[in-house]
């Protein structure tokens, strides 16, 4: 097809004054123990925790002390278990025990010399042990028991940590797992703990790759940085985190235009979760694909994908997307295509008011709804940072999105496909694109941060947790 005119539009993230003017193009408790008269209790543990249980008195026999129904939360200690006192014999009553803390409670002192009192447990930590409890006296008669273990302080988290879950353990406890997971800034798995991307040099053409600063953390941006002093670099892979390894290149010619070139490394420069680190800043031009893929929804399977993009920096061109695409960079069809649109292009769908919009590029249309007509539930999304998502499965598509700093998503569209021919049954190809359309249309302006695919069709109580998860991140923070 061919281009239309468009409009330009200048807007700003973060440190980074950018928009491109561009054109639409050619696509879019436990009981008492009983036993001897009984010892009084240890004193408790610092902090809350459970309740004591308490020994009954007995006859004769060795008594053991009572177990402490439940434990404190965070760093408190439980509260200790009363001791009881031995009979005749002399028992050796074990201390109570209680949760609570990182680290184990000490060792409770024993009873008083002249008395068979046990001496309580201390305090149980997560991952501690409980303290031992104070040997028995020689006689019959009860000892104080002795006081119970304080609680252990709580640990301290790493540098560059994340949280237990990020977006890949979220999708897949959701059944449906990540099968492509790009991003710059982070790590999109907790357990993720090696290389996000790779610069090139231009001095010398020479690569390095950019790590996490630990496992399911922060990119390392000062390993970048020192590897590109004195000189620029671009990003030339963004490597796929999934066990599919659909990593991302500059995109080759189609039908659309000639081959892509790489982003600038040092563009866009952000903090998250308080620490700098690097987008993807796309200009007209630039682009990513990988057309020899593994495990991308092909024909009418189901898929969903989000990303972190923003709502500053677009532009009306051609097509700022992450999806599924051709894998000859060709248009061939309605259908073949399953990807997140941004921008405030026209020449398709649209939205309500200006934009920009988060829409559905199914191929030779960008849906902001079923129709290719304006679609007033579909409003825009200007926040600096914005999540986008698109989902499709047999018969039905959604789109959502929402500000990535803050918030939910909203539904902007969930109903049927298109009822153009082409579009039901779909015919997607499982070739990935960023930045650019199916055909290698590269007239569009966009910001790329993270992003991920998935095998099936998510819930949206799944998307839900991911955009908590996003907002956790601190983006802008």
């Amino acid at each position: 097809m061919t281009r239309q005119a468009g409009s330009t539009r200048t807007l700003r993230i973060g440190l980074a004054v950018w928009i491109a003017a561009s054109a639409c193009a050619s696509e879019p408790g436990a009981p008492p123990a009983t036993g001897g008269s009984s010892g009084t209790g240890g004193a408790a543990g610092r902090g809350s925790g459970g309740t004591s249980g308490s020994g009954t008195a007995g006859s004769s026999g060795a008594g053991t002390a009572g177990v402490a129904p439940g434990g404190g939360s965070g760093s408190s200690g439980g509260s200790a278990g009363a001791g009881l006192a031995g009979g005749a014999s002399g028992g050796k009553p074990a201390g109570g025990s209680a949760m609570g803390g990182s680290s184990a409670g000490t060792v409770g002192s024993a009873g008083a010399a002249s008395g068979s009192g046990g001496s309580a447990g201390g305090g149980r930590s997560n991952g501690g042990r409980n303290g031992m409890g104070g040997s028995a006296g020689a006689s019959d008669t009860a000892g104080a028991g002795g006081r119970s273990g304080g609680a252990g302080t709580s640990g301290s988290a790493g540098a560059g940590g994340m949280a237990a879950s990020a977006p890949c353990d979220i999708y897949a406890t959701g059944g449906t797992p990540c099968v492509a997971a790009h991003s710059t800034v982070r790590a999109l798995y907790a357990a993720y703990g090696t290389n996000l991307y790779q610069v090139r040099r231009a001095s010398d053409k020479t690569t390095k790759d950019i790590p996490v600063l630990t496992a399911g953390g922060f990119a390392d941006a000062a390993v970048q940085d020192t590897f590109c002093a004195n000189t620029t670099c671009t990003i030339s892979i963004i490597y796929d985190q999934s066990p599919k390894l659909n990593h991302l290149k500059v995109g080759p010619a189609g039908g659309a235009g000639k081959a892509d070139v790489e982003a600038d490394a040092a563009a866009l420069k952000l903090n998250v979760g308080g620490h700098s680190v690097y987008g993807v800043f796309i200009a007209p031009g630039m682009g990513y694909r990988d057309n020899e893929t593994s495990g991308i929804a092909t024909g009418d399977e189901p898929e969903g994908m989000y990303m972190v993009t923003s709502g500053k920096h677009y532009n009306s061109g051609c097509c700022f997307d992450y999806g599924n695409a051709e894998t000859n960079n060709l248009d061939t069809g309605n259908g073949h295509m399953e990807a997140i649109y941004f921008g405030n292009c026209t020449g398709w769908g649209k939205g309500s008011a200006n934009g920009p919009w988060v829409m559905a590029d199914l191929e030779n249309g960008l849906f902001a709804g079923q129709s290719l007509d304006r679609a007033d539930a579909n409003t825009p999304l200007s926040s600096d940072y914005v999540t986008a998502a698109v989902k499709g499965k047999p018969g039905t598509f959604a789109i959502r999105g929402g500000n990535a700093q803050s918030g939910t998503l909203k539904t902007m569209y969930d109903g049927a496909r298109p009822t153009t021919q082409g579009y039901n049954p779909m015919h997607k190809e499982g070739a990935i694109i960023l930045g650019i359309g199916g055909d290698n249309s590269n007239a569009s302006a966009g910001s790329f941060f993270e992003g991920c695919m998935t095998e099936g069709y998510p819930s949206a109580a799944t998307e839900d947790a991911i955009q908590a998860n996003i907002v956790a991140a601190g983006y802008g923070h």
